[in-house]
């Protein structure tokens, strides 16, 4: 866990070696808890992905902070990320005094280690240390693969024997329907504007398979005609290449040919509506 931004998901991605999260330049691109499983011979992880604790303008934003503090109480170890590339901030020590008051062994995950040189890393770690009491600080880079395998074997030592929890065959419990309206919305945040991202939804509405062939219908949620033409683009060309991009991965996702019929609808307010917001399934 950690702010908005911090590298949560593309962690998770590296450490499962395949897809699991959508990762976005954009803050609060993680809006559901992403349960990840990780199949070693002597244990097996799972992995909770949660959205970035912050600072809520939304009801929506509500709901997500309250998904993070609920997950707190199910886990046994929390990996706090923090950028090796930004300051540590008022954010960061606001979070780490909540997890002080938690039973779960709280490691310092120092992530982004490719984007700082040497002398910056060692800054960061120590300006981390000091942060709180931590079980362990580890650096990572999600991107290059550092120390991603050490942080597994840290995080490994510190869970509890039990029964295996999941089958070995099993990557995520993420229903396909979520991780399909999930690839989508990931396909359109690419190339908006930064006021964009939040105001964007996705559900899929059904799901035919037709022989070799996987039919899906969904819509994508805006608050306001203006977005609606900002994600349609100019004679719907940005809505096509959404579709272009989702499609490749949900093929990728499902292992058949897939059909994608996307439409832009407008829900007026939907992060501050409570009524919309259970709609889309917050």
């Amino acid at each position: 866990m950690g702010r908005p931004n911090a590298g949560k998901s593309t962690l998770t991605n590296a450490i499962i070696g395949t897809k699991i999260a959508i990762t976005s330049n954009k803050p609060q691109t993680t809006r559901h808890i992403i349960r990840a499983v990780l199949h070693r011979p002597e244990s097996q992880l799972v992995l909770v992905d949660t959205p970035g604790l912050h600072r809520p303008r939304t009801l929506l934003g509500e709901r997500l902070n309250d998904l993070v503090r609920a997950t707190w109480s199910e886990v046994d170890v929390i990996g706090l990320c923090i950028p090796a590339n930004e300051p540590v901030g008022r954010g960061d020590r606001f979070i780490t005094g909540e997890l002080a008051e938690l039973k779960a062994t709280v490691m310092a995950v120092v992530t982004k280690t490719d984007l700082v040189n040497k002398r910056q890393l060692a800054e960061q770690l120590l300006a981390v240390s000091k942060l709180g009491e931590f079980a362990e600080v580890v650096p990572v880079s999600a991107v290059s693969g550092h120390q991603v395998d050490t942080l597994v074997d840290v995080m490994t030592g510190y869970l509890p024997e039990s029964p295996q929890l999941y089958p070995d065959d099993m990557l995520t419990e993420d229903p396909e329907q979520v991780l399909i309206a999930e690839m989508i919305r990931e396909a359109a945040l690419e190339g908006v504007r930064d006021e964009l991202p939040h105001s964007i939804a996705v559900v899929v509405e059904e799901m035919i398979p037709e022989g070799q062939l996987m039919k899906i219908y969904a819509d994508l949620y805006v608050e306001r005609s203006s977005q609606k033409a900002i994600v349609l683009g100019h004679q719907a060309s940005r809505l096509k290449q959404v579709g272009i991009t989702a499609r490749r991965q949900i093929e990728e996702l499902l292992g058949t040919r897939v059909y994608l019929d996307l439409h832009v609808r407008v829900a007026k307010e939907w992060q501050r509506d409570p009524n919309q917001l259970r709609k889309l399934g917050f």
